[in-house]
């Protein structure tokens, strides 16, 4: 097929998670549009340039979808691209990126739960939210299923998405699996020393490829959401935990799934494919003060207030940590939480990026920037900031302004009535994961085996 002709009916992959869905010979569908500009207050860019032609057909394609707030998913550069289009959101409760957006100006329409929506005489979807803010779609184009998990994981939904697989002879995962860069890494201890994230043990990342593809057994696999480099000055070091497209294959053997190459094209007529080869972005690096920050910037009494207010506002924080330390400008400001948790946090950030985060409610974009050092003072469980920080601020919190007891249990009622049995037992397995991660360390043999009996698990069920 001709790198420069779109097909009649079927889909392209590129970018970071940006699929490219076709119907009679037209641009119909694109996901995660992130084609201009930078992610993360410009510490990540995209690995690899977009082609003209691929850019201008999520131009045009009238229907876009996004699962998520983060940027390199909803990308606020590329986001004014696509007014006039058809933004299609996940039902999530609360409904703040359909507000966000409706104010911009854009057509919005919310996908039912679980529910096949039509786009176009051979290209059906299928949208997925969960309660931690997260989304999946599924798209059927000409009786071929792209099941597009992105950066979600499995929260209650991994049963029926499995059902939905076995009705089809050709399924596609796209799903985000690396060494594990693409979240908050940047951890030091008390003592100062830094803490080698998992990432570093650059575990084979094939063999989490063939264990999550044949335990929702699909036919392929694409590699997925995790296409991006750093460029800031002061996060360009978390290049070294990045995971290069080659490394897919490494350790990579099964009889059941067929690992396509990142970036692919795909016939749904004729099934013919083949491989995307754009080109590698130059590796520039930026210094902060080309994304609006000094690390001397210091924090007024305003700004001091406004952050104190944020952070004290979640109430789950008071119930396990003493205090925050922002440290700005070589200056600490303490924000007081609890009492007797013996345990702080310290986050040392441009100011900046900081407030922006603050007043935007964006806290999620300051961690996976990996610029901030987050310091871990006292007693901490291995797993650093899950499950009880991240999730309540970051999601809960930001997304959807679920901070008291009692908008949280409103919260996860909504999403519980859903579905109460899945709910319930994917409560339980978290549970039950969260207090295996804070216990075992990830490097250990212990830990490696209980990962194997999973995906068995998995698998089997």
């Amino acid at each position: 097929m001709g790198s420069q002709t779109p097909f009649r009916c079927g889909f392209e992959t590129i970018g970071n998670a940006t699929i490219l869905v076709y119907d009679e010979g037209r641009p119909l569908l694109a996901t995660d549009p992130w084609i201009e500009g930078s992610s993360y207050f410009g510490s990540w860019t995209l690995s690899h340039e977009i082609p003209p032609e691929l850019k201008q057909a999520a131009k045009e394609s009238p229907f876009i979808w996004f699962s998520h707030g983060h940027p390199d998913h909803l990308n606020p550069e590329s986001l004014p691209l696509f007014l006039g289009r058809t933004i299609l959101l996940p039902d999530h409760h609360g409904q703040r990126i359909r507000s966000d957006l409706e104010r911009m100006g854009h057509r919005v329409k919310v996908l039912p739960q679980k529910e096949w929506v039509t786009l176009s005489p051979h290209v059906r979807v299928q949208c997925i939210s969960d309660y931690y803010q997260d989304a999946i779609i599924l798209i059927d184009v000409n009786g071929r299923l792209l099941v597009n998990t992105n950066d979600a994981i499995d929260r209650g939904w991994g049963r029926h998405v499995r059902k939905v697989i076995r009705e089809f002879d050709k399924s596609f995962l796209l799903s985000l699996i690396g060494y594990g860069d693409a979240d908050m890494i940047n951890y030091y201890r008390e003592d100062g020393t830094f803490i080698v994230p998992k990432a570093g043990l650059k575990l084979p990342v094939g063999q989490a490829v063939k264990h999550s593809a044949e335990s929702y057994g699909v036919t392929h696999y694409i590699p997925f959401s995790t296409m991006h480099k750093y460029q800031r000055e002061d996060s360009e070091w978390a290049s070294e935990y990045t995971t290069p497209i080659a490394d897919f294959a490494v350790g990579f053997e099964s009889n059941s799934v067929e690992l396509l190459p990142a970036f692919t094209r795909w016939d749904c007529e004729t099934d013919e494919h083949g491989p995307i080869a754009p080109k590698p972005n130059d590796g520039r690096i930026y210094r902060p003060a080309d994304f609006g920050d000094d690390w001397g910037d210091v924090l007024s009494a305003s700004d001091q207030a406004q952050c104190r207010a944020y952070f004290q506002r979640v109430e789950h924080l008071k119930s396990w940590l003493d205090s925050i330390v922002l440290r700005v400008g070589a200056s600490d400001f303490e924000i007081p939480l609890g009492q007797g948790n013996r345990r702080s946090l310290r986050f040392e950030v441009p100011r900046n990026s900081l407030m922006t985060a603050v007043e935007y409610r964006i806290f999620d974009d300051l961690l996976i920037g990996n610029f901030m050092k987050t310091t871990l003072i006292g007693s901490w469980p291995r797993s650093g900031l899950y499950p009880d920080f991240t999730p309540y601020v970051a999601r809960y919190s930001d997304q959807a302004e679920a901070n008291t007891s009692e908008e949280l249990d409103r919260y996860f009622e909504a999403y519980r009535h859903r579905d109460p049995w899945e709910f319930w037992r994917h409560k339980m397995e978290m549970k039950a994961i969260d207090f295996f991660r804070a216990s075992v360390a990830g490097d250990s043999p212990a830990y490696s085996r209980a990962k194997a009996l999973y995906w068995a698990f998995k698998k089997a069920v």
